[in-house]
């Protein structure tokens, strides 16, 4: 039988965790950033949608390439449709972001709401496992796809930028967090 010493600080695979300073420095700078981002929320959120946008474009080309490389596995012609699709939806993002940033902000209310909806269901059939983790997860999925679906579209102008700068500290905290672990003070 192995066992597994969990006291060793290393991290994906083989490799070793950073030192405390490298931990500190990226959750300082990612807090940093995501009050920078908070600072102007629109102008976040019109980048985004322009980033999001090339990301789009870039996915269609090789979506069409892939299609021509893998002809002979089937469903040629729906590749080379997703590819299109993929590539036009890229194209009307980066050519009117402010529209762009309206079009992503209200799919992502729909999807909150309706994977909170999801999450309530499932949270309410395995109540014993402790389900009641997942409901509260799915009330919180409906409040916030109902907060932006309700104030759309002025909410189609800063929420994406919001949740950016939102994640940025958030995950500048956790790299805090890990640089404090006292495991973490011995590396």
């Amino acid at each position: 039988m192995t066992t597994y010493d969990g006291s060793s600080r290393t991290g994906v695979g083989s490799l070793p965790a950073p030192p405390f300073w490298i931990c500190v420095l990226l959750g300082l700078a990612l807090i940093v950033a995501g009050f920078l981002v908070l600072g102007d929320v629109m102008l976040v959120t019109v980048i985004s949608t322009i980033f999001i946008g090339w990301v789009a474009i870039i996915a269609g080309a090789f979506e069409i390439v892939h299609a021509f490389w893998t002809k002979g596995w089937g469903g040629f012609v729906w590749q080379i449709l997703l590819g299109i699709l993929y590539i036009a939806f890229g194209v009307v993002l980066i050519g009117q972001p402010v529209a762009g940033a309206l079009i992503l902000t209200y799919v992502l209310g729909l999807v909150l709401a309706v994977s909170g909806f999801v999450r309530i269901l499932i949270g309410v059939s395995r109540w014993q496992d402790p389900g009641w983790v997942m409901l509260l997860s799915g009330v919180f999925g409906i409040v916030a796809g109902f907060i932006i679906l309700t104030g759309f579209p002025t909410t189609g102008l800063w929420v994406l930028g919001f949740l950016l700068g939102v994640d940025l500290i958030s995950h500048g905290i956790g790299w805090l967090a890990y640089a404090w672990q006292p495991t973490a003070r011995s590396a």
